[in-house]
């Protein structure tokens, strides 16, 4: 079946030969290296010579992000600039930060999503080896609320609200630690700096294996390919607290229906290549696409979702 699907997807990228002769970019939002980079140049490799004569990958950081964003909503609509981010600085950031200088349904246009991914709720040495699950670990906070602290990636990302809808479905005080960034998080977990720590399956993935770190649980619809006997957070009893993340490519608004089109097929395409799906699978994510009309639906729903979310927990963002 799969030799079918790719088959059929080499077959269609791409069909219509180049379509834009001048240099496209890719702005990435985070440095390079990471995994949202690395799969942004394998496709960007594979949009060469047939979207574009030359396609370039530019990592443009800074505001947790939003620098790059705002690149490619002030960019011309013509195909030749796209965004490749994970989802909350679309769906979660809109909503925690006062002031964004970018609306995701009024300035971008949905291209495709590529890969999907599941956050996890990992223990280092500072938590009891006795307590491997989530309700063990909820028992534990109950006994010493005083330690009721878990790591997050950032402030006013997806793990820090992972924390949040885990503390209301147990009826916890649980505390965020923001870093900037899972390694500096993963450093402060296995220093035993910290008990807790919500981060993207990938990023657990290797001290898991080396027995570093035990993983609670995942949080997304069924069990992590990566981590099969790891269970959700639903199987340990929270049901509400289910998050799968997506990474996605989009364009800017009044790009035209074609040239969206036109891109979601070169770019779909490219994702159910080999060496990207290994690339996805490297970084604990899953090759799973979807095309404009089904990304925008997704957008939107990732919005409405998150705005109670985050409006309960008062939090806000720091500009």
């Amino acid at each position: 079946m799969r030799s079918f699907l790719l088959l059929a997807a080499l077959l269609a990228f791409p069909a219509w030969g180049q379509t834009i002769a001048k240099p496209v970019r890719v702005i990435v939002p985070f440095p390079a290296g990471g995994g949202t980079d690395v799969l942004a140049r394998i496709v960007a490799e594979k949009l060469r010579g047939g979207y574009a004569a030359a396609v370039i990958v530019e990592n443009r950081v800074g505001a947790s992000g939003r620098t790059g964003v705002e690149a490619v909503k002030n960019a011309e609509p013509d195909g030749a600039t796209l965004l490749f981010t994970p989802d909350f600085l679309m769906t979660v950031y809109p909503h925690s930060f006062r002031k964004l200088s970018y609306d995701p349904r009024a300035d971008f246009a949905p291209v495709a999503i590529v890969a999907r991914s599941q956050l996890a709720l990992a223990a280092g040495p500072a938590l009891p080896k006795n307590v491997r699950g989530v309700r063990d670990y909820v028992e534990w906070v109950r006994a010493n609320p005083k330690n009721g602290f878990f790591a997050t990636t950032s402030g006013g990302g997806t793990p820090h609200f992972v924390g949040v809808m885990l503390a209301k479905a147990a009826g916890v005080a649980l505390s965020p630690v923001h870093y900037k960034g899972g390694a500096p998080a993963l450093q402060d977990l296995l220093g035993g700096q910290i008990p807790v720590s919500i981060n993207p399956v990938g990023e657990l993935l290797p001290h898991f294996k080396s027995g570093k770190i035990r993983v609670l649980a995942t949080t997304g619809i069924e069990r992590s390919e990566f981590l099969p006997e790891v269970p959700t957070m639903a199987e340990a009893g929270y049901p509400d607290v289910v998050v799968q993340s997506w990474l996605g490519f989009l364009a800017p608004a009044r790009t035209s229906p074609d040239t969206v089109s036109k891109l979601a097929d070169a770019i779909i395409a490219a994702a159910a290549s080999d060496d990207a799906i290994e690339s996805m699978r490297k970084f604990g994510m899953r090759a799973q696409t979807s095309g404009p009309s089904a990304f925008g639906a997704t957008l939107r729903a990732d919005l409405e979702r998150w705005g109670p979310i985050v409006k309960a927990s008062g939090f806000t963002a720091e500009e």
